[in-house]
């Protein structure tokens, strides 16, 4: 990068200058791609002072919003390459070894370091966090639950699902649930209907906006909607997406399974792409993307999402991530980076699939929230509030609250009271 092998090292000034110029160069504009390429060539405590770089740096908004991305990050680094980084001596032989030419190739393939201003979150509590329960939740606490989550914040609630009551009992008041909210301005209130008359059922109560879900398996397509393939999913699908949207109803689609499947394993992510471009192209104004046993990693998202963004635009994509192994929230951040905007959560996680049995719960709408407030990402939810649904609603089920965040806040508030 700087010259031969046997080139005298730059001072740690010139060094971190020079890293920044050649990502620059190479038109990523992204002090995130400047981390991963100390972290690649230098050792780990290199790697921490860039995260440091970073999140120092994505604190400043205001400068990264009114100049050149090029400039922002020059300047930074400028003023902090002597106190973040410590000196390159004992590395820079790593640079030398290394192609330039390799360097920018693997860094062309990669998305830009970027973030909304602000994220959609879909609360999916009172269907998805409720539709797996055993004990049977009464029909006015169902309705009191959603109004708990709009007086937070929440814009968009997914209320029950439009299902056979002997396939999911927990649901069978759907009717009922969704005419006795008290509507709010400005929220939305989307509900499940897996079939034809789920469709005709939800119609009879003007429901105005519906979701209709596939597996990205022929597998899961069998074992959850008794279709073979996913190919017969669709087909049954796009008669559902057609009659709805003649009645201006707007239809939301789901992709199971989009990182890994209960009865099959690995799932390519063109599989992915198929289901998710197919339910586009009948009409879905948005496609909600489903790690539904919770595999995912960073990793596996990206290669998922760059399947999906290749045919799908990204304001059309959301994603919906189950906390099986800790994965959620990592795995959001990379969808964040990737230009997705809309998110599937569910307070205090409760829920998961039915007919997966390794689904473990849903990622907790407060740790989101938490995160997305840490980024200085709007949400227009009131965390406090939220906190207070996840423990009521816990509280009724008798169930543990998963998320960490509440449990934090929930801890220094008894810590509070006894002192």
């Amino acid at each position: 990068c700087w010259g031969p092998p046997h080139t005298p090292p730059p001072t740690t000034d010139t060094a971190v200058t020079q890293v920044l110029l050649v990502l620059s160069d190479a038109h990523t504009h992204s002090l995130y791609y400047c981390c991963n390429f100390i972290w690649k060539y230098f050792s780990d405590r290199f790697y921490s002072a860039a995260v440091i770089m970073l999140a120092t740096f994505k604190l400043n908004n205001h400068l990264r919003r009114t100049l050149s991305r090029t400039n922002a990050v020059l300047l930074h680094a400028q003023s902090s390459a002597h106190t973040l980084l410590p000196s390159l001596h004992h590395h820079h032989h790593h640079f030398a070894r290394r192609p330039y030419s390799n360097t920018l190739k693997k860094l062309k393939k990669s998305y830009t370091f970027s973030f909304p201003d602000y994220v959609q979150l879909i609360e999916v509590g009172p269907r998805d966090g409720l539709q797996n329960e055993k004990k049977i939740i009464p029909t006015p606490q169902k309705i009191e639950f959603i109004h708990k989550l709009q007086d937070a914040g929440v814009s968009v609630v997914e209320t029950t699902s439009f299902v056979s009551p002997r396939a999911v009992p927990q649901m069978a008041d759907h009717k009922e649930v969704y005419q006795g909210l008290t509507k709010k301005e400005g929220v939305k209130y989307p509900v499940l209907t897996p079939n034809m008359k789920g469709l005709e059922s939800a119609l009879t109560v003007n429901v105005d906006r519906v979701a209709v879900f596939v597996g990205a398996t022929n597998q899961f397509c069998k074992a959850n909607i008794n279709m073979d393939t996913v190919d017969d999913a669709l087909k049954k699908y796009e008669e559902v997406v057609k009659k709805a949207i003649a009645n201006n109803v707007e239809v939301r689609g789901y992709v199971s399974c989009v990182c890994g499947c209960p009865y099959k394993g690995y799932v390519d992510p063109h599989e992915v792409a198929y289901a998710a471009h197919a339910l586009y192209e009948m009409g879905c104004y948005e496609i909600s993307l489903g790690d539904t046993i919770g595999v995912g990693t960073p990793g596996s998202t990206e290669n998922m999402l760059s399947a999906v963004l290749s045919c799908i635009p990204d304001k059309s994509v959301a994603v919906h991530f189950h906390n099986t192994y800790g994965q959620a929230l990592a795995n959001i951040l990379r969808s964040l980076q990737m230009g997705v905007s809309a998110v599937d959560s569910s307070v205090a996680g409760i829920g998961g699939c039915p007919f997966a049995k390794k689904a473990t719960g849903n990622v907790p709408t407060e740790d989101v929230v938490y995160m997305l407030q840490g980024m200085d990402i709007d949400t227009g939810i009131n965390l406090e509030q939220l906190i207070e649904v996840g423990e009521w609603i816990c509280h009724l089920m008798d169930k543990d609250n998963k998320s960490n965040v509440a449990l934090a806040y929930l801890s220094q508030q008894d810590n509070s009271s006894s002192s």
